[in-house]
């Protein structure tokens, strides 16, 4: 279903459902890039997400100038990789979104080791023109508490660098896991690393793979979602969600332990996960989500849906997302009815027994939105604009919901 403005009617899903969801984003955008840098590399159930094809558009591409539009990720991931590619010079560029969400960090670090890099526009934000070349240096530092995305655009180059790399991390590390996902994938292929007391050593990767075939996990950040609703359905509904691990690399795979808090208990056979409610939700719930601030707006929004109080932490990087999804959730929230107060880093939701009926959500071109709000209609017929913005993570999100039961119309 690609719309642009959708309605869901007050719904309710059967009692057990099943659901294929494809491969991790942020898993299958380290692995193109990976396998840009060694071409003898396999990858199985690659996400379908629109961010994903143009991370892999971008990769094999012969043109000068290349648009990645609002795909932060490729964003930084290709600054990195184009800087290492001898004789090439390209101009990346982005949506006007995109012209504003910083990477000076990234390219401050990248020109420590040597590249050239010089930005076309505003100081410290994209377009960028990169003349690529050869890297003799090894030693950097990097504030590591803006984005994550920044110290795994320079690990997944690493290997091809001469001496490898040794990556100084200054100040409160975010979203850790994300560069434990890195490290783990660059020692599936045989890349010696090691990560110790804010010191990231990758050492050059010169002999032949030790694994070539790769296969992504399915993604969790899509399975929130359905946490979300499971938690605001009757006790007893159950969905199962597959191809997941229960010991996954992906960070918001603590989802399964968040959502016990909302009655959501997570179980595990053959890689197929699930969901099932079988207790009422706590009555507030208080979470530091710095390892895992992707799922901040779907877990306020089940709490908004159950009535109950909720303080989030750890969510100083959402407001250089597709959009300030701080600002987003309190405005959109605020129309429903919520009561919710925001600063850089945190979020306290009020419980309300009443939300409005019929509001039309605004989106902010940030898939996340449409995707987090679109369970609310378990209790309340509700409008999401711009619903095709869920191709960038899940494009067959919508069409899921109808095989669930949620009465979707244009």
């Amino acid at each position: 279903m690609n719309t642009e403005h959708i309605t869901i009617q007050k719904s309710s899903i059967a009692k057990t459902s099943q659901i294929v969801i494809t491969g991790s984003k942020s898993e299958s955008n380290r692995l193109l890039l990976l396998q840009a840098l060694y071409p003898e590399i396999t990858i199985k159930n690659l996400s379908n997400s629109d961010d994903t094809e143009v991370m892999g558009n971008a990769l094999r591409t012969s043109e000068s100038v290349i648009d990645i539009h609002h795909a932060g990720t490729a964003m930084r991931f290709l600054t990195a990789y184009f800087a290492v590619q001898d004789q090439r010079e390209v101009v990346l560029t982005g949506s006007s979104r995109m012209k504003e969400r910083p990477i000076k960090i990234l390219v401050d670090a990248l020109a420590q080791l040597g590249a050239e890099i010089h930005y076309l526009e505003d100081e410290g934000c994209p377009p960028l023109k990169i003349s690529g070349k050869k890297i003799t240096q090894k030693a950097v530092a990097l504030k590591a508490n803006v984005s994550s995305q920044y110290i795994s655009a320079l690990l997944l180059i690493a290997p091809k660098l001469q001496d490898g790399l040794v990556l100084t991390l200054e100040g409160k590390i975010t979203s850790i896991p994300y560069i434990n996902m890195t490290l783990n994938l660059l020692n599936q292929i045989g890349v010696e690393t090691h990560f110790d007391n804010k010191i990231v050593t990758v050492k050059p990767q010169d002999k032949p793979l030790k694994l070539n075939v790769l296969t992504v996990e399915s993604d969790w950040s899509s399975a929130s979602y359905f946490y979300s609703i499971v938690a605001l359905s009757p006790v007893g509904t159950t969905i199962e969600l597959s191809s997941y691990k229960q010991h996954s690399l992906q960070g918001d795979s603590i989802l399964k332990t968040i959502y016990e808090d909302f009655g959501v208990y997570s179980t595990f056979k053959d890689e197929v996960l699930s969901l099932e409610k079988k207790v009422d939700a706590h009555k507030s719930v208080s979470y530091d989500l710095n390892r895992s601030p992707d799922i901040a707006q779907t877990i306020t929004v089940t709490c908004l849906g159950l009535g109950i109080e909720c303080h989030l932490s750890g969510l100083h990087t959402l407001k250089i997302k597709e959009t300030d999804r701080l600002e987003a959730l309190q405005n959109e929230i605020e129309k429903l009815g919520g009561q919710i107060t925001i600063t850089d880093d945190t979020l306290h939701l009020q419980p309300v027994s009443h939300l409005h009926h019929n509001v039309s959500i605004a989106t902010y071109n940030d898939h996340r939105m449409a995707m987090a709000f679109a369970p609310l209609a378990l209790q309340i017929p509700i409008l999401i604009e711009d619903a095709h913005v869920v191709s960038k993570s899940y494009p067959t999100f919508w069409s899921d919901l109808k095989s669930l039961g949620f009465k979707i119309s244009q």
